[in-house]
This record gives C-alpha cells, structure tokens and sequence, in this order.
C-alpha cells in the first residue's frame, strides 16, 4: 500500500498530467475553450477534477477537437484513454483496499495496451512502447507496480520471483555474455506457470546467439542451449549447440538437453543423444568431459557402456596425473562415479576436486546418500568448512534419506541444519534457502515458505557483492522445491 506522501505524489502527477494532455486540444479548439480547459486542469486537487477531465476530452472527440491534427498534436481516442487510466490509477492510490487497488490498476493496464495496440501511430503509443515519461508520468515505473502485484500474497512463489528479479544486476545491452542469473529466472518463470514472463526474459538471449554475439571466453554459448532445454524448447537447444565445435560446451549442452528428455519421460531422445555425446567425444578425442557421458549413458539406461567408459576413463586421467603431476581428474567423474555406485573412489576423487569446484560436494554426497551410503555421505559432509556447501549438503542428505524411508537419519539431519540456520542468525540468505528446501523434502507442507521469505529477506539487506551473486542459487532452490527437479549442475 502506498504511503500517505507517494499518493499525494501520484495525485499531482495525474493531475499535471492530464491537464497537460487536454490543454492543446483545447487552444485548437478556441481561447474560450482553452481557458475552460485551464480552469479545469487547476482543479485537479478535488476528487471529481478527473472525471470532469475525462468528460471534457470524451466531448472533445465527439465534436472533432480531440481527432488528429498538427494542432491536437495527440490522437483524440488514445488522448481519452490515457486519461481514463491516470483516472484510474488515481483510485488505486486512494483505496486502503488491496484487491480493489490491483483491480483498478489492472485495469489502467488494460487501457494502455489497448492505446498500443488500436492507436499504434499515436505518440501515445510510441512513448508506452518505449517506456518514456508521458509529461510526468513514468510507465516504465508503473509497469514495475503491476508486475509487483504479486506480492499481494507475500509467500506466493510468483512473488518470491518477482523480488529476485529485482535484486538481479542488470542485463547490459546489447547482450554480449550470456547470465545464468537471469536465465534461471526465465527457467523459473516457465516452471512456475508464467509461460509470458519466461519469454519476455530469455528472447533477448536467443537473439544475441543467433547474431553471434554471446560467448565465454572461449568464443562459444555456455547457458542459453542448456536453459531452453530446461523450458521444453529442444529443438532450438539442439540447433544452437550443433553449431558449437567445442568439447566441453558441446558435451555439457549434449548431457543437460539429455537430463532435460529423461525429467521429461523421453527415453527415445534421452538414448539418442546419449549416443550423440559418446560419438562427438571419441571422434573429436574429448577426455575430460567423458565423465558427463558416462552419466549420459546411464541416464539412458546404458550401464555397461557407462562403466566401461568410466573406468577407462579413471584409468587414463590417474595414468597421467602419476607422469604429470598437475591436476588429478575432472570434477564430473567424481559425480559420475556417486552415480554409478563407486563410493570409496567418488569420495577420493571429491576430496581432490572439491576446492576449485565446490558444487561437486552436495553432488556426490546427494547421490550416494540416495544409493544407500547415508553413513559415509554424512562423516564426509561434517568435515566440510564452507557453512553454505555443508549447509547444501544437509539438504541433499534428507532428501536421499526420506526417499529412502529412513525418517530418523533425515530428523537428525534436519536438526544440524536448523542449527547451521540459527547460528548464522538470519546472514545467511542462501543457507537459509537450503533449509526451506530440506524442509519440502522432510515435511512435504507448505511451511518452506516462511523460511524461503526469510532467505529473500536476508538477501535484500546483504551487500551489493551478496546479492550479485545470491539469484542463481536462490532460484535453483525454488524450482528444487516447486518441481522436485534440479536446475543444471
């Protein structure tokens, strides 16, 4: 609800606004009809001004004074119509009622697209499209307001979007890197049910790969193939990533379109670029991202293959760590081999990539907690330093246990998170975005929302640096929870 002093605001900008919009029809109408027009401008204070406004430029059309003209210099209909929204949202700023102020404000909306889309030569239009002041009033702002109606219920998840969004730095234009940030927020959008919002976001990316102009630094498209595939668009996903003729790219964009089919329940396509991966990695002689194919071949059902190419795999990567003495392994086989059933080697192979790739800790420990090693999964995660990976790690933990059946491993978890939570003292927005997820996991009600409103809070009054880097994960845990599936590794 706005404050006492925004609504004075927004009734004096209405005001001027309006009067301003009326005021050259009338001096093309005549001096008489302008000083009429002038008077009723002034008297804009008064809660009636409006609607004699209104009826002013309505009988203005009426009699050709409002129609186009050099004169007029506005379109009489698009005039009346932005008028008949000022009017509008002048009563939203004057109820205390929440659903009478999104009703009328929805409808304000209404009536500038409609000026957009029956008036589109009109400067009116010209100047909503691209959101300019109209003499005082800022649409760009306004658009923000109804898209912040959404926090009308403040534990709604459309509205745990909404104030991510908010946070997220802004995208640059023109678009030369591609944001997992505000790509995970289009993801989110299309998980969530806002079809609309998600494309609104993610076009601008498509359009930038498509004129070449998103890269890594190594020259290729990292996150838009991988974030359509998680929005059901994966023929587009495909198109982009055949054009990319690097190993780690192409195989990563290959394994998620891949995971993407199998959430999906298409085992024919799941297959097929399984075998897709496989062939790209031995005829372009790709290695480290071989452990991604080997989880790509059991996604598919491929066990055999799976565990012969990781052993070799294995085999190879120690061969040459023992000449070279540089770095051990890639991080995927330590996720590849949790997935396969290796314990002892997944562990020994986290322990040596954990520190550049932190991820990989929930990752691994998450998979063998769901294959039953529970115990050994929980000794490694409390030698975790980092409050928020241990944290991420408890969450992984209960929701292999519960999938389990194992209620009093998942309880005792539960605690030592809420305890990690607690001492962290509400600091923590991330740490606290895993507790709501382990609280799905564990409660499977609605009370995650809470500790998910908190986590937004923290977020909201952490520093600049925090929030720059707190959307993505913030947005992996919702879509976690609302979904039951993953965003990507």
């Amino acid at each position: 609800m706005a404050s006492a002093l925004s609504r004075v605001l927004a009734v004096l900008r209405t005001a001027a606004v309006a009067a301003a919009l009326i005021l050259p029809a009338a001096v093309a109408a005549g001096p008489v009809l302008a000083q009429d027009a002038a008077a009723q401008g002034a008297t804009q204070g008064n809660p009636g001004a409006p609607d004699v406004v209104a009826q002013d430029v309505m009988a203005q059309d009426q009699d050709g004074g409002g129609a186009d003209s050099p004169a007029a210099g506005t379109p009489g209909p698009a005039n009346r119509l932005f008028v008949q929204a000022l009017q509008l949202i002048r009563q939203a700023d004057n109820t205390y009622d929440v659903a009478e102020e999104s009703r009328l404000l929805k409808e304000a909306d209404k009536l500038f697209n409609e000026i957009v889309t029956k008036y589109p030569d009109s400067p009116l239009a010209v100047q909503l499209v691209t959101n300019q002041f109209v003499g005082d009033f800022d649409f760009y702002e306004f658009r923000s307001r109804i898209r912040a109606l959404v926090c009308n219920d403040a534990l709604n998840s459309l509205c745990f979007l909404h104030r991510i969004g908010e946070m997220l730095p802004p995208v640059e234009t023109p678009i030369t890197a591609a944001r997992w940030d505000w790509l995970s927020l289009a993801v989110a959008y299309q998980q969530l049910g806002d079809t609309g919002r998600a494309k609104e976001i993610m076009a601008p990316f498509v359009s930038a790969v498509r004129r070449g102009g998103v890269a890594d630094s190594s020259g290729q498209d990292l996150f838009v193939a991988r974030a359509l595939s998680l929005m059901g668009q994966t023929s587009l996903a495909l198109d982009i990533t055949r054009q990319i003729n690097d190993c780690s790219t192409r195989i990563y964009n290959l394994a998620d379109i891949a995971k993407a089919a199998s959430w999906r329940g298409d085992a024919a396509l799941t297959n097929a670029l399984a075998d897709e991966a496989k062939g790209y990695a031995s005829s372009h002689n790709c290695s480290w991202e071989l452990g991604l194919v080997a989880q790509t071949l059991l996604r598919a059902g491929k066990e055999a293959q799976a565990r012969t190419l990781f052993l070799n795999t294995v085999e190879t990567q120690f061969s040459k760590f023992k000449e070279t003495r540089g770095d051990c392994c890639p991080p995927e086989l330590a996720v590849a081999a949790a997935d396969i059933g290796e314990p002892k080697l997944a562990l020994g192979l986290l322990s040596t990539v954990q520190d550049e790739n932190p991820w990989t800790i929930p990752a691994v420990l998450g998979r063998l907690a769901k294959r039953g090693e529970t115990a050994m999964a929980v000794a490694y995660a409390e030698q975790v330093t980092d409050i928020d990976t241990r944290g991420e790690a408890y969450a992984e933990l209960i929701e292999g246990a519960m999938k389990r059946g194992e209620p009093a491993v998942a309880n005792d978890l539960m605690n030592r998170l809420t305890k990690l939570a607690d001492d962290a003292a509400g600091r923590r927005p991330g740490l606290l975005a895993q507790r709501a997820k382990a609280e799905k996991a564990f409660y499977n009600d609605d009370r995650w929302r809470r500790t998910f409103q908190q986590a937004i809070n923290a977020a909201e009054k952490a520093s600049n640096f925090v929030r720059r880097d707190i959307g993505a994960p913030l947005l992996a845990a919702l879509v976690r929870i609302e979904t039951g599936l993953p965003m990507l590794d």
